[in-house]
């Protein structure tokens, strides 16, 4: 009789490096992502199975970090007596461009780059990639506001300052933008590593999006409104979100805000450059695209419950938004059948 197979469970260990003044979330965020993908896992696999991730943190020399926010963090270990690891991620801030912690950050990477499956920045970390010569010849991103001071110092770099995560170096070295871009990527790389369902379960724990359309200089269609709006239009905004399956007119909202539809058409060209029905449209499809990447909800329910008269004005709809039509949005971006709801 052949003996029963198992498959060889790999614990891959991911080293998040800290040093004097970095940014909080640059670390704890992709951090956070990391461990929800092996406490999911585990759920599945039983908890006598080995963890898919174990997290640690690195020090310059072992002591207390105390970040940008004032938060203390106690790194595990030092650089110097890091284990193997199977992938670096280096945060940024303020303290990421020091002369001493640059250097010795850079000293570090070069030497431990050749048995690193993958190096990875949040923000401002590509500096220390970039110091060390991992970026040289590659297309790479940080925060928008500091890609011109990175290319300024780095001319053999090719900035993109509006990607959220760029992957290059041959597919080993990863850079994103700033702060919460550092959650896209690590999503990203647990797609990678164990498919896109188990990033949809994280990213549905940690209650952000698996994966964002669009760069930098985006905002969603409900925080771009209520940012910038009057305490009338942000009050129609919240009751907008709440009804979007409902007859949405011009009439029916210039009622709501005790506006005549004159008033209130003018209003919002001259808050957002829109006229109320385009905003309207782009609140329906961000919330179809939501519902097409976690359920198996049929198209055309989606479009009648949302507003749309057909499942025919809905795709016409949905590409001028999104670029692409909602069954093929669904393809790439929906879950596995064995993850996704049924609504």
């Amino acid at each position: 009789m052949l003996a029963r197979m198992t498959t060889v469970r790999r614990t891959r260990r991911i080293g998040f490096i800290g040093f004097p003044r970095f940014n909080a979330l640059d670390l704890t965020g992709p951090m956070d992502v990391f461990s929800a993908a092996a406490e999911l896992e585990l759920e599945q696999a039983g908890p006598r199975r080995r963890a898919i991730y174990e997290p640690v943190v690195l020090g310059l020399d072992g002591t207390p970090c105390r970040t940008e926010s004032a938060l203390t963090v106690l790194p595990d270990l030092a650089l110097a007596d890091a284990p193997p690891l199977d992938t670096v991620i280096v945060p940024g801030g303020c303290g990421v461009r020091e002369p001493a912690t640059l250097e010795a950050l850079a000293q570090w990477l070069r030497r431990r780059a050749p048995r690193l499956r993958r190096i990875a920045s949040v923000c401002t970390g590509a500096y220390a990639l970039a110091e060390a010569g991992l970026l040289d010849g590659c297309r790479v991103t940080t925060h928008w506001r500091h890609a011109a001071a990175l290319a300024a110092r780095y001319p053999q770099l090719t900035i993109d300052a509006d990607a959220i995560f760029l992957r290059s170096g041959g597919g080993r070295i990863y850079t994103s933008a700033g702060i919460s871009a550092g959650i896209d990527l690590a999503l990203a790389l647990v797609a990678e590593d164990h498919g896109p369902a188990l990033a949809l379960a994280v990213a549905r724990e940690l209650v952000v999006h698996v994966k964002r359309d669009g760069g930098q200089r985006q905002y969603s269609a409900p925080l771009a409104f209520q940012t910038q709006a009057g305490d009338r239009l942000g009050e129609l905004a919240a009751w907008t979100l709440r009804h979007l399956g409902e007859d949405l007119s011009v009439e029916r909202l210039a009622q709501r805000c005790s506006l005549s539809r004159r008033q209130l058409s003018r209003r919002f060209r001259e808050a957002f450059g829109v006229a109320p029905a385009q905003y309207v449209e782009r609140l329906r499809v961000d919330e179809a695209r939501q519902r097409l990447s976690e359920s198996r909800v049929p198209i055309d329910r989606i479009a009648a419950t949302l507003g749309f008269r057909s499942a025919d004005v809905f795709r016409r709809a949905f590409e001028r938004q999104v670029g692409i039509a909602p069954a093929q949005y669904r393809a790439r971006f929906g879950a596995s059948k064995s993850t996704i709801r049924e609504d």
